[in-house]
């Protein structure tokens, strides 16, 4: 069995401007921190404003090269490669997000690096499929569409699902044509710094993937560069904010995936088995640090106290401590900031009279590490701080409810708008219900599934716009009308 005491990776990362890794002009670097050690693992390169305009030229003089006259088959050849390549780099990837975040290896391995890969494979194949609009107008004309890149894109990425979530984003802008600046957390800095070798390995000209490493004044200093074009962004919803107002005085496109307090609503007739097994995932896996967690769980009077019972039972069982443990289910949280910030959030629940039926501590086993247990909180008021705001951790609320109506008041009183999850056995009021949730993503009976074809994005607070299929390539094109007279 591999454990923490045997890993010593380590890694210093640079940024890559125009196909080669280079340092910060000022060569100013950072410390990356193992979450669940407290060790170094490397330097980072500090990137600033100097270094995202190198970055944003050599993207821009690339926008204009090869990867603009590549066919579509060459072109979706190339980002097929790239799955490829992460694959034949499974274990090496999984090891440095592991490190970089705390979570466990085995939930590297088999979600953020398979689905990574599954981002190009998806794309590449949906790219050469796509179509236009094309009207005749009697005999008068005919009017069809060309779509155009955007241009040079920049993706601002969070720190919970570093690799997957880039990809998410980098696959698409790539198969739509678009030349890249890529900022990944400054938490997480590793596998991006792998991932742009694989783009150059894979026959990626060079300037058409650029990386730079920072803190918030290097993605603001993306967000407001003149000659970028567009900005994906995933993340919360303040940084959401600030990149908006960065972004204003160029008008450039923009997608947000924002943040989410997600909920979970189980009415009294749904499968409890199921509903137990998927809801310890929606609550713990990957720490809690997942902006589709159904973090406040609204449960039907006359099954609540059946649900808590059970859900607390399971909640018991689930494993805390060194990530590349195979029993381990829940890591360490990403830094000591943002485990700070939960622990706050639980003395914040204390005071507001919530009641721990399991959890509220920090594991107390570990020497050393940014470890808490997970949380069940029940008692507190619909309006509370932890009911309202989003800990991002392993921290749940549960609130009983007595009817349809009374359960959507709540659940739809709230900034975000995610995802919710919905259960029940009654199709009717699964739809019913379903339609008045106020979320960009409504799952009925499970949680996380996904095709990649679908509308994914939130509403209110929780983003701008939507990815995935056609709506990503709507993102990172432009559309040209034509018309022909004839």
């Amino acid at each position: 069995m591999t454990t923490m005491s045997h890993v010593k990776k380590t890694m210093n990362c640079s940024h890559f401007i125009n196909g080669a890794y280079v340092q910060s002009e000022k060569n100013q670097t950072f410390e990356n921190m193992n979450p669940a050690t407290e060790e170094k693992l490397g330097d980072v390169a500090l990137g600033q404003k100097e270094d995202v305009d190198r970055a944003v030229q050599s993207a821009k003089a690339a926008s204009s090269g090869k990867w603009k006259v590549m066919t579509l088959k060459e072109r979706s050849n190339t980002i097929r490669k790239i799955g490829d390549l992460i694959l034949e780099r499974k274990d090496e990837l999984a090891m440095l997000e592991t490190l970089d975040t705390g979570k466990p290896l085995w939930l590297s391995k088999k979600v953020d690096i398979d689905r990574a890969a599954n981002n190009f494979y998806f794309f590449a194949d949906y790219m050469t499929s796509m179509g236009t609009e094309a009207y005749q107008q009697d005999d008068v004309a005919i009017h069809y569409a060309i779509r155009k890149p955007v241009g040079v894109v920049g993706l601002i990425n969070p720190w919970n699902l570093p690799l997957f979530l880039m990809t998410w984003k980098l696959a698409p802008a790539l198969a739509a044509g678009n030349t890249v600046v890529m900022k990944p957390s400054e938490i997480t800095p590793m596998t991006a710094t792998v991932l742009v070798d694989i783009c150059q390995q894979a026959g990626i000209p060079d300037g058409v993937v650029n990386l730079v490493h920072g803190l918030g004044e290097t993605g603001a200093a993306l967000s407001s560069h003149p000659d970028v074009d567009a900005i994906a962004f995933t993340g919360e919803t303040v940084t959401g904010t600030a990149i908006m107002k960065a972004a204003a005085p160029t008008l450039k496109k923009l997608s947000f995936e924002l943040g989410g307090k997600n909920p979970n609503i189980i009415f009294a007739d749904a499968d409890l088995d199921d509903v137990i097994d998927t809801t310890i995932r929606s609550s713990f896996i990957n720490q809690g640090e997942v902006c589709l967690c159904g973090s406040r769980i609204y449960v039907e009077e006359d099954l609540y106290e059946r649900f808590i019972e059970r859900f607390v039972e399971r909640t018991k069982t689930l494993k805390v401590g060194d990530p590349f443990n195979e029993d381990t289910y829940v890591g360490a949280l990403v830094s000591k900031e943002h485990y700070e910030k939960v622990l706050r959030y639980l003395d914040i629940a204390k005071k507001e009279g919530g009641q721990f039926e399991t959890g509220g501590t920090i594991a107390n086993e570990h020497k050393k590490g940014y470890y808490v247990n997970p949380t069940i909180i029940t008692g507190l008021d619909k309006d509370a701080r932890c009911v309202r705001e989003e800990i991002f951790g392993p921290v749940v609320t549960v609130i009983p409810f007595k009817t349809e109506e009374e359960v959507l008041k709540q659940v739809n009183d709230s900034h975000y708008g995610l995802s919710a999850s919905l259960w029940t056995t009654n199709i009717k009021r699964a739809t019913r219900v379903s339609a008045q949730i106020e979320a960009g993503i409504v799952w009925i009976n499970t949680w996380f599934l996904r095709d990649l074809r679908t509308p994914f994005g939130g509403m209110k607070h929780s983003g701008i716009g939507r990815e995935g299929g056609v709506h990503s390539f709507d993102f990172y094109t432009e559309l040209t009308n034509v018309t022909l007279k004839l």
